[in-house]
């Protein structure tokens, strides 16, 4: 117990101890997952009860927040590799938050749907930008503990943002649109007052050797890059199914109210801020491929229990296990792609790795609450099979990684001995 502590107190200084700039990028997921843990609970609800939308196309609407991203982050989810971190930053996170802004004050279908997808445009350079500056000013050796400390910021506002939406949801629920917009305009603010540009300055020659704005030339060039992303985009649409069709599960059982499920939520997200760092360094001396298996059965439990019952212990233990799984496998995958990405190619390679994200949110929302819509357990046995295929292949990824980096290294050893 005193050793966890230990670790918890240690995890809790990362971030004061990161540089500015990395401590920027931390805060804009802190901020992005404000806004979306503000929004996702209750937009389900919303669409239905407020809205009059059938179940089986509320995952349709949703999906055109991330389809948005998805057919913005191909072309300039690596534009801050040309024109800078900071400006891009400035204009995604003002982007966002205005887009919400006109998200609370439009009415219809047609309308929320095309304020959805200029959301999504503008967010596609978000987070891959947010992760650069990350990448860019923090040591090798110590990119995947900030990595964790960023994922602790992304909890932490999973955790605060359920909680202000169900304080909005009492007094309605299209007020969840306000407040997504006025936590992206604080990061913005955030972003103008504190970042400094961090994009590496680079010769001439390396100028006109620029790799390619366009993110899906990144993964089809990089085969490394594409055996990640595509058991990645599987796990994210079988994970997306918890957050979006619980709120449903639970409504239609009985056994939350809408205060109830941001709750739920933002107990999920106070796990990640207290257990995020410890179990990072309780897993340090774990191989690739370990992690990513135990982080696969864990999310195949999360769906096991919504498949038993959506009474509210298996409501819990699933969020329980879902975020467990999160913890373990997200530092680990964001350092990867990391290592793989040339250094001219950073916010591209990171970009390309948000596609994941976009695909997760834009197909997960559409599958999932179809199959709902089919039988009231499909998505968790769907979700529970999914959950094991892909965690084995990225797991086989992991690995492949890891035998790579190891002669690499061996290598440059081979080379320092000889030069000495």
């Amino acid at each position: 117990m005193n050793r966890f502590f230990k670790i918890l107190i240690s995890a809790a200084t990362t971030f004061g101890r990161a540089p500015r700039a990395a401590q920027v990028g931390m805060f804009l997921f802190f901020a992005a997952s404000v806004s979306d843990g503000i929004l996702m609970p209750f937009f389900a609800l919303w669409a239905h009860k407020d809205a009059g939308i059938p179940i089986e196309l509320i995952g349709l609407l949703l999906g055109c927040y991330a389809g948005g991203e998805l057919l913005a982050t191909p072309f300039f989810g690596g534009i801050a590799d040309r024109v800078g971190r900071r400006p891009v930053l400035l204009v995604s996170t003002s982007g966002v938050g205005l887009g919400f802004l006109l998200l609370f004050m439009v009415r219809g279908a047609f309308a929320v749907a095309g304020a959805l997808i200029v959301i999504g445009v503008f967010e596609s350079v978000l987070h891959p930008t947010a992760s650069t500056v990350i990448a860019d000013v923090v040591p090798a050796d110590a990119r995947r503990e900030h990595f964790a400390a960023r994922r602790v910021m992304s909890n932490a506002g999973s955790m605060v943002g359920p909680a202000l939406g169900a304080l909005l949801a009492l007094h309605s629920l299209g007020l969840v649109f306000l407040g997504g917009a006025v936590a992206l305009l604080v990061g913005a603010l955030v972003v103008a007052i504190f970042l400094r540009e961090t994009r590496p300055s680079r010769p001439a020659a390396e100028e006109e050797d620029e790799e390619s704005l366009l993110v899906l030339t990144a993964v089809f060039r990089d085969a490394h890059l594409a055996g990640l992303i595509i058991p990645i985009a599987l796990l994210g649409i079988a994970e997306s199914w918890i957050a979006t069709i619980t709120p449903l599960y639970a409504d239609a059982a009985g056994t939350l109210t809408a205060s109830g499920i941001g709750l739920l939520f933002t107990y999920a997200g106070a796990l990640g801020v207290v257990l995020q760092m410890p179990i990072t360094q309780a897993t340090g001396r774990m191989s690739g491929f370990s992690i990513v298996m135990l982080s696969g059965a864990v999310q195949a439990l999360a769906f096991a229990c919504l498949l038993a019952s959506p009474a509210l212990p298996f409501l819990v233990g699933a969020v329980t296990l879902l975020a467990l799984a999160q913890m373990l496998s997200g530092p680990l995958l964001q350092t990867i792609v990391t290592e793989l990405a040339p250094r001219n190619a950073q916010a591209t390679y990171q970009a390309a790795f948000g596609v994941v994200n976009d695909l997760r949110d834009a197909a997960g929302p559409a599958i999932g609450t179809w199959l709902y819509a089919l039988s009231s357990v499909l998505p968790w046995g769907t979700g529970l099979v999914a959950s094991l295929v892909a965690s084995g292949a990225l797991a086989a990824a992991a690995r492949r990684h890891e035998a790579r980096q190891a002669k690499i290294r061996a290598k440059a050893a081979t080379e320092r001995r000889a030069g000495g």
